[in-house]
C-alpha cells in the first residue's frame, strides 16, 4: 500500500522521484525508498552503490526518536556482518554535502553527518515528522514509498537515551535489503524484485548463520545471541522468497 506522505513543509514543487527503488527489510515490515537524483545526484549514487553491495544488510536503526528520526547507523561500525573491500572502499568514502531547498518532513530521507558538511558516509535518516531546524543543513535525497505502517511500528518500541540520542532498547537489524526499477513490466519486474532478493542477501546472510550458529551454546554473550538469531530470520525469510521464485520461474513474461 503507498503511502500518504505529509507534504505541507516540502518546497513549492516537490522533487520528482527517479525510478529506483530500495526495500529494507527488517522483522517489524519492509520500508521502500526512492532517490531524488536530480536534487542529490552525487548522495544517490553513492548510497544507491552503497545498497548494490549490500552494504546495509545486517546493519540497524541506531536511533529511533519518536516524531522526529529513525536513524540508520554507519554500515562500517553497524553491520554484524565482516565487510569485504569492495564495501569497505565504498563506505569510507565521504560525500559533499549536496543541500537544497527540499524541506525536512515525515518520510524524507535526509545524510547523517558530523560537523564538517561534506562529512556524510552512510549513515542517514528517515524523518518521522517535521523538522524545519534541519532545513538546509542536512542533504536530502530522497523519500518513503511504502512502510510508514513500518515507521509507526518501530516508533512505538521500547527506548533510552544516551546523551542527546534517543535508541531502541532492543536492536532494530536490517535483515535483507534489495532493490528493483518502477518502469520495468508488472511480471518481469516480479521476477527481478526475487532475483535482488535473493541474488543481494541470500549468499551473504547464509554465509554469516553458519559460522556463528556454536554462538548460541552456553556461554554466548546476549549480544551474539541476537546477531544469531536476526540472522537465522533473515535466512528463514529467503528461504520463503526462494520457493516463490520457483513458482515465478514457471511463469512466461510475453
Amino acid at each position: 500500500m503507498l503511502v500518504s506522505l505529509t507534504a505541507s513543509s516540502f518546497s513549492e514543487v516537490e522533487p520528482k522521484l527517479g525510478s529506483a527503488r530500495v526495500v529494507f527489510q527488517t522483522e517489524y515490515g519492509d520500508i521502500e525508498f526512492g532517490f531524488y537524483p536530480n536534487v542529490a545526484p552525487i548522495t544517490v549514487d553513492h548510497i544507491f552503490k552503497l545498497v548494490r553491495l549490500g552494504c546495509y544488510n545486517t546493519n540497524h536503526f541506531f536511533r529511533v526518536d519518536k516524531g522526529f528520526v529513525a536513524q540508520v547507523a554507519d554500515v562500517i561500525g553497524g553491520r554484524l556482518a565482516p565487510m569485504n573491500e569492495d564495501q569497505r572502499k565504498e563506505a569510507e568514502k565521504n560525500v559533499i554535502g549536496e543541500f537544497s531547498q527540499v524541506k525536512h518532513v515525515r518520510g524524507i530521507l535526509s545524510m547523517g553527518r558530523y560537523e564538517d558538511p561534506n562529512s556524510a558516509q552512510s549513515s542517514f535518516s528517515i524523518l518521522l515528522g517535521d523538522a524545519p531546524h534541519l532545513d538546509g543543513q542536512y542533504a536530502i535525497f530522497g523519500k518513503v514509498t511504502k512502510g510508514d505502517e513500518t515507521l509507526k511500528k518501530l516508533e512505538q518500541l521500547p527506548t533510552h537515551r544516551e546523551g542527546i540520542f534517543v535508541m531502541p532498547t532492543k536492536r532494530i537489524t536490517i535483515l535483507s535489503s534489495y532493490y528493483y526499477d518502477t518502469e520495468m513490466e508488472s511480471c518481469e519486474l516480479d521476477r527481478a524484485i526475487l532475483k535482488r532478493r535473493l541474488g543481494a542477501s541470500a549468499v551473504e546472510v547464509e554465509r554469516q548463520v553458519g559460522p556463528n550458529m556454536p554462538a548460541c551454546c552456553e556461554g554466548a554473550s546476549l549480544e551474539h545471541r541476537d546477531m544469531v538469531l536476526s540472522l537465522e530470520k533473515g535466512r528463514d525469510r529467503l528461504l520463503g522468497f526462494q520457493r516463490k521464485g520457483a513458482l515465478l520461474d514457471l511463469v512466461r513474461c510475453d
